[in-house]
């Protein structure tokens, strides 16, 4: 894993989660906390609520993302960017300030003009966004969305999800978000969840990783809540983010989001390294896959990435009721079978995956191991 240096701020395994509270200067954006069009008030807003609370970025909206907003266009971004950056010259407290944008010319003008880094919505759709951000030097956040600077975060499966992140490649600072929230009428909750449920799987490109979680429709949704009430599942979504690679946190509610992200830091899997090695956090085949592809792995070398990956990933289980036979079967078949009763059972995905078909005609215990083990490692 990379490490990004935003403006001097590391971004990557070795430091701590990264807070991003978020200013609008869009007057039509949903959240009013967050709304200014008076860059003294703004200002104001950016060092008492924002970095005085624990933000190490400030992410500027020239614009609301919601779906029922017209997109403007670059040049109507432009006239808005006026107001963010007096607002950021009248701040005190020290922030990384990103500009929000899916255009590279507003990028190119921000950055010039005082801005640190970019958070492009449209995932490089404007294809001159990495050229851009390279010749500045700068951080750029890359969120997954179809190549269209009309309508962004169009992108439904989470497979679709992870080639849009592909989109026009990555500069050396490029930190990937796999888009969260209702961007378009065609994402729905269920989707979201899968997101998270599969996001350890982003780490795969060997880039940093943004989520953007808070009071998500898709949180709020498990525990009955509306907005107003739905911190609480927010922090506990940041601690299990945080915990499973994210790098980044986006928030309007910094102070506490920063609390959830350290606890999630503490107590995230350990993972070695020493010198040129690094060991990655793998838990699935998918999460393998994308590692092995990223590392060289091939998709026509007749089969061995998939068996590189099921190598990858073992599974334990606690079985009762094994026989002498049973024990027997389950050798031949190369799964491990340790204890009396229970029996500690354990394998590679491969393995396992190879004995399910091998067993898949037995009765009782093997027959229902068998049943297990056809999706072993996902």
């Amino acid at each position: 894993m990379r490490t990004v240096d935003a403006a001097g701020l590391p971004i990557g395994d070795d430091h701590p989660p990264r807070i991003m509270g978020v200013l609008n200067v869009s007057t039509e954006s949903p959240y009013d906390p967050s709304v200014y069009d008076d860059p003294a008030e703004a200002a104001a807003y950016v060092d008492e609520e924002l970095v005085s609370e624990g933000a190490d970025i400030v992410d500027v909206g020239l614009e609301s993302a919601n779906k029922r907003f017209e997109v403007l266009s670059a040049e109507q971004e432009l006239e808005r960017l006026d107001t963010a950056v007096e607002t950021i010259e009248h701040v005190d407290g020290d922030a990384v300030f990103s500009i929000e944008t899916r255009y590279s010319e507003v990028a190119d003008t921000a950055l010039s003009r005082g801005f640190d880094m970019v958070n492009d919505i449209c995932g490089f759709a404007d294809p001159e966004m990495p050229a851009v951000c390279a010749a500045h030097d700068a951080a750029v956040v890359k969120m997954a969305s179809p190549p269209d600077l009309e309508r962004p975060g169009a992108v439904e499966r989470v497979d679709d999800i992870y080639d849009a992140l592909s989109l026009n490649g990555f500069t050396d600072k490029t930190i990937v978000d796999p888009a969260f929230g209702g961007w378009s009428a065609e994402k729905t909750l269920a989707d979201d969840r899968e997101t998270f449920d599969r996001l350890r799987e982003f780490r795969g490109y060997g880039h940093p990783m943004l989520v953007s979680i808070n009071r998500k429709n898709f949180l709020k949704e498990i525990a009955d809540r509306d907005t107003d009430e739905a911190l609480p599942v927010s922090l506990a979504a940041t601690s299990m983010a945080v915990e499973r690679g994210a790098h980044v946190v986006r928030t309007h509610d910094v102070a506490k989001t920063r609390d959830a992200a350290l606890i999630g830091h503490e107590f995230r899997r350990k993972r070695a390294t020493e010198s040129a090695i690094e060991e990655l956090d793998v838990t699935t085949v998918r999460e393998a896959k994308r590692h092995v592809a990223r590392l060289g792995g091939k998709e026509s070398d007749g089969g061995q990435s998939e068996s590189v990956a099921e190598d990858a990933v073992a599974r334990a289980y606690e079985v009762r009721g094994l026989d002498e036979d049973d024990r027997a079967a389950l050798a031949d078949a190369g799964v491990t079978v340790v204890g009396d009763d229970p029996a500690f059972v354990a394998g590679s995905a491969r393995t396992l995956h190879a004995a399910s078909t091998a067993l898949s005609r037995q009765e009782g215990v093997l027959g229902a191991l068998a049943g297990v083990w056809q999706t072993a490692g996902e």
